[in-house]
């Protein structure tokens, strides 16, 4: 069986990327076959994309390359950016504006990896829908 992949990239700058990014999403799901079915989890894979792409921002200060990757089981949402410090979880105290990011992609993804470059980092997650065809074939 061959393996179809669909995806989409693009860059968000430091200025303004967050909330571009959370749009361009939306219009790259809009393309896949389940999404219509699946409100719950384009909203997980938005929240997803706007945490990575803030903490990009935030902690990388560094501009953030996001890549969709739709493979026939899993979306997967990949962030890049210009620092090789890994993110950590965090327990923030109570009233605290930042410090979720990471439990928060925990909790929505269905797996997720970091992993350290040469020029910097990259987080993934996965997002495996209930109704997806997994034969492939969309």
């Amino acid at each position: 069986m061959a393996v179809k992949a669909m995806g989409w990239a693009h860059s968000f700058p430091v200025s303004g990327g967050v909330r571009a990014g959370r749009q361009w999403t939306r219009r790259q799901l809009e393309s896949l076959p389940w999404t219509a079915a699946e409100p719950e989890t384009v909203d997980a894979v938005v929240l997803t994309v706007s945490e990575l792409l803030t903490n990009a921002h935030i902690h990388a200060h560094s501009d953030a390359h996001l890549v969709l990757t739709w493979d026939g089981d899993c979306l997967h949402v990949s962030v890049h950016d210009e620092d090789p410090t890994l993110p950590r979880q965090r327990t923030p105290q109570e009233g605290e504006a930042s410090g979720r990011g990471v439990g928060i992609v925990r909790m929505l993804a269905d797996e997720w990896e970091m992993k350290c470059q040469r020029h910097g980092k990259t987080v993934t997650a996965c997002f495996r829908p209930a109704g997806a065809d997994r034969s492939g074939d969309s």
